[in-house]
């Protein structure tokens, strides 16, 4: 399952995996997020919590994230990993070729961190 908040003032969405990831959650996050970007045109940032990196559930729920990331990319000034997972780090090296976001990795217990690098650019 993949929670969702949305902090419609701020313009960031935190995004926390609870178990394997499925496509359904992409779907149900698309549903959320989707229409602030139509009304405001951009998100400022999507935080991705998540202490270990809990995998797909299947192939085609890692499709489904794939094209979640096509979808927002351009739509997303920063994306930050807040996790304990060397995912994190691997993520931001290798996504940093595909996605036109900026990406920083951040402790998982650094959440404020994150929301204050995304809104000011500061660590």
């Amino acid at each position: 399952m993949l929670e969702v908040r949305l902090d419609k003032v701020k313009g960031i969405a935190t995004l926390e995996p609870n178990g394997e990831l499925s496509k359904e959650d992409f779907t149900s996050a698309s549903t959320i997020i989707d229409p602030y970007i139509e009304e405001y045109g951009e998100l400022k940032g999507i935080i991705i919590h998540v202490q270990s990196f809990p995998g797909w559930e299947s192939f085609s729920s890692l499709i489904a994230h794939l094209k979640f990331v096509k979808n927002h990319h351009k739509k997303v000034s920063r994306i930050a990993f807040a996790t304990d997972s060397t995912i994190g780090s691997f993520a931001e090296n290798i996504a940093n070729h595909f996605v036109n976001a900026e990406l920083k990795s951040f402790a998982f217990n650094e959440l404020e961190s994150c929301k204050n690098w995304i809104l000011n650019g500061d660590d």
